[in-house]
């Protein structure tokens, strides 16, 4: 079954452009797009009025490519072209970095915004995320992408730059309380609603959307103490709780992909 999800708030001649480009990568590149999904601001549930249409996308490319010694790049890059930034992995590359504990490609499958795909291909390499996915590695991840968004904060004082640090600190909690678990909602309201947080802190960051929703530029300014203390706090706990620990075996993991990618490659042909 064919995955299509935008929400009413999508500009329709920014989707149409969108789809365009993804036949034209198709066409031009001879590869088959398994999933393409919004992965900025509009799908991690804060957009500004001015927020980019950022679609990324998963797909296989032909198995006489596969089959050549010869290597092509395995991601395909497309020019700016106003508020539209369209790029993609290729299959095998996506599994590389998501063994190595890369949460990047767990974060589109965890997309609300789907522009198409095939819906049997995304629970798939769910299931295959979920099993080969290093809690620790996705959790470090977070710390290292928060850390730096959250020191731009502090040296500059630009609200935008809270969010890009206080979603990977929502992340880090949410996976402080589901014990286990390596793939976490990449969406922050649903990211609030899946963690015990203060009324304070929800109403704080509410707020703070809200406002970002409104405007194109927020400007600078000092946060809400409840936001400050929560992202400082979970930055604080997660370099203990997810410290580097010794490299794991990853003969299973491998071979979780290795099985998936094949089964893949072999259908596109």
């Amino acid at each position: 079954m064919s995955l299509r999800s935008l929400p009413d708030s999508m500009d329709p001649a920014a989707v149409a452009a969108v789809d365009a480009e993804l036949d034209r990568v198709t066409g031009e590149h001879g590869v088959t797009i398994r999933l393409a999904i919004e992965s900025g601001s509009r799908a991690w549930g804060f957009p500004s009025p001015d927020s980019d249409y950022d679609c990324r996308f998963v797909y296989v490319a032909g198995l006489s490519t596969y089959l050549s010694p010869w290597r092509t790049r395995d991601v395909i890059e497309t020019p700016l072209v106003g508020l539209l930034d369209v790029n993609g992995w290729d299959l095998a590359k996506a599994l590389r970095l998501l063994v190595q504990g890369n949460a990047v490609l767990i974060e589109w499958l965890m997309s609300p915004i789907v522009y198409r795909g095939d819906e049997a291909f995304r629970a798939r390499l769910r299931e295959v995320a979920v099993a080969v996915a290093d809690r620790d590695r996705v959790a470090r991840h977070y710390l290292h992408l928060g850390s730096r968004q959250w020191a731009l904060y502090r040296r500059t004082g630009g609200l935008k730059k809270v969010f890009y640090a206080l979603r990977p600190a929502m992340a880090l909690r949410w996976l402080g309380e589901h014990p286990g678990a390596a793939v976490a909602p990449m969406h922050l309201p649903t990211l609030l609603a899946e963690c015990d947080l203060s009324a304070e802190l929800r109403d704080a960051v509410t707020e703070l959307t809200e406002l970002k929703s409104r405007t194109r530029e927020m400007g600078t300014g000092a946060l809400p103490t409840p936001i400050a203390e929560f992202v400082t706090t979970e930055f604080e706990q997660a370099a203990t709780v997810f410290s580097a620990k010794e490299p794991r075996d990853l003969t299973a993991a491998r071979a979780i992909t290795d099985e998936f990618f094949r089964a893949e490659a072999l259908a596109a042909g």
